[in-house]
């Protein structure tokens, strides 16, 4: 972690906590946002697991290389729907391909936009909703304050380690925005073993780990 959000984060006793438990989390901007956001369409709705085999069986359709957009275009639907992804998948994934490569939606401008500006740049492409956008802001372009109200993971793990209602989102968003800086983000990285991550599933009462 940056070691300004390192003493934001540990300056709230709950966030301590687990900082100390489970260790501090590195994390990078990503250097393919192409192929994270091909993949981040591919995992919706679908555990981890899931969402690993398909994007492998997705990426090995095209050889070593992540496909081009202009690639993904070319391939038969029906191939990329035998690879498990669904009709409306195989649709959002080459709307995302057609878009790039008419440069609609030119991700090389992405790092230099404002938060807001990135999600309504990245929502008017059809499969890519707000929840997908926030998601992109903090693990792919390492975006520091954003933290993601349709998420109900974090709406639970907020809720379990900080004693309130799920459901009372006015209590929730009071909470996120008076520790916004990296709250959760690093409980979601990679590069967090096996072990870690079991625990920290279990410290935020998820029956499973999807990330």
């Amino acid at each position: 972690m940056y070691k300004k959000e390192v003493l934001h984060l540990k300056s709230d006793p709950v966030m301590k906590g687990l900082i100390e438990t489970h260790g501090e989390l590195e994390w990078s901007e990503s250097k393919d946002l192409f192929i994270d956001l091909v993949n981040a369409i591919v995992s919706q709705q679908l555990s981890g697991k899931a969402a690993s085999t398909i994007f492998g069986r997705f990426k090995k359709l095209f050889g070593k290389k992540f496909p081009t957009p202009k690639q993904i275009l070319k391939m038969p639907d029906q191939t990329l729907r035998d690879v498990g992804l669904s009709w409306a998948k195989v649709k959002y994934i080459k709307n995302l391909s057609e878009a790039v490569d008419e440069k609609r939606l030119v991700l090389g401008d992405l790092h230099r936009m404002e938060d807001e500006v990135v999600i309504e740049k990245l929502i008017q492409v059809k499969g890519i909703g707000r929840w997908t956008a926030e998601m992109i802001l903090m693990f792919s372009l390492g975006r520091p304050d954003v933290f993601s109200f349709g998420d109900l993971g974090l709406k639970k793990a907020i809720a379990n380690l900080y004693g309130v209602d799920s459901k009372d989102m006015e209590k929730i968003r009071e909470i996120s925005f008076s520790r916004r800086k990296r709250i959760l983000f690093s409980l979601k990285r990679k590069g967090i073993t096996s072990s870690q991550k079991n625990e920290i599933c279990l410290s935020l009462s998820r029956k499973t780990c999807s990330f």
